[in-house]
């Protein structure tokens, strides 16, 4: 199955929400360093809505697979704007080709899991951000509980952001299988290959293949424990190498006293010549 990433685009700007709350710098700093799809996933949904069915027009249509802040120039402001990457399916791809549902809004929680700490919970896709942005800022100026979106919350302290118009573009990724995967896979082929002909060795080469594999599974933290011993077993020998030519150097230097004096040799004068 063809996989597809997103580019980076605006999900989010500091400043007002669609329900007359203001998006507080600190909120989209703490999105991007907690986002963790294995954490809490935020897939991507049509006008704010979550199906029961899979196969409903509202049900999920991708992934949000990262999320990272990025300074921008609003109306000559300066302000920190929240930008994602998503993994769409194919019908949110179709639909982008089609010039539908060109605008995104997150939903964000600002205390997620009683953590104290924003959350991106959620981002939908519309083709209304003035009823998003104008409309519902008008329901919730005059009676909040009026809200069309208020159903569509992921939780009381969740909201939406003003829609944001998006320009999409994708492109296809190719997953490699890790190496394990890759041996398993060469492994898979031989046993129900001609290899393999009967359960006698099929069992032999079972017991070889966990053999290897148990052989192997702590390689990496042997090679990573020999690199460390050779490099201090190199500083170790660097450091030898240098005390012993200091020592050759003073032993050189040194006078022996264990020799004996050789006797003062004389002149026919009497006279002293040396005495070494």
């Amino acid at each position: 199955m063809k996989k597809f990433r997103s580019n980076w685009f605006r999900v989010a700007v500091e400043g007002a929400t669609s329900d007359k709350r203001i998006i507080k710098r600190s909120w989209l700093e703490q999105a991007a360093k907690n986002f963790n799809p294995t954490t809490y996933g935020a897939r991507i949904w049509l006008e704010h809505f979550r199906s029961l069915l899979p196969d409903s027009p509202f049900k999920a249509y991708g992934d949000v697979t990262a999320v990272k802040t990025e300074e921008v120039e609003v109306n000559g402001q300066t302000k920190l704007a929240l930008f994602a990457q998503i993994e769409p399916t194919a019908d949110l791809i179709a639909m982008n080709k089609a010039k539908q549902k060109i605008y995104t809004s997150i939903e964000i929680d600002d205390s997620f899991a009683d953590t104290g700490e924003a959350y991106i919970v959620g981002l939908a896709v519309t083709d209304s951000p003035a009823s998003l942005g104008t409309d519902v800022l008008a329901f919730s100026a005059q009676k909040p509980e009026a809200s069309p979106f208020k159903d569509r919350h992921y939780s009381a302290s969740s909201m939406f952001t003003e829609a944001v118009e998006t320009e999409l573009t994708f492109e296809e990724i190719e997953e490699k299988p890790g190496l394990g995967a890759q041996l398993f896979s060469k492994v898979q082929a031989l046993l129900s290959g001609k290899q393999a002909k009967d359960d006698g060795e099929f069992a032999q080469i079972s017991q070889a293949v966990e053999a290897v594999a148990e052989h192997v599974k702590d390689l990496p933290d042997q090679l990573a424990a020999e690199k460390k011993f050779s490099a201090d077993l190199k500083t170790s020998l660097d450091k030898l190498s240098t005390d012993f030519n200091e020592l050759i150097k003073r032993l050189g230097e040194t006078q022996d006293h264990s020799q004996t004096k050789r006797p003062a040799a004389t002149g026919g004068d009497g006279a002293v010549l040396t005495t070494y």
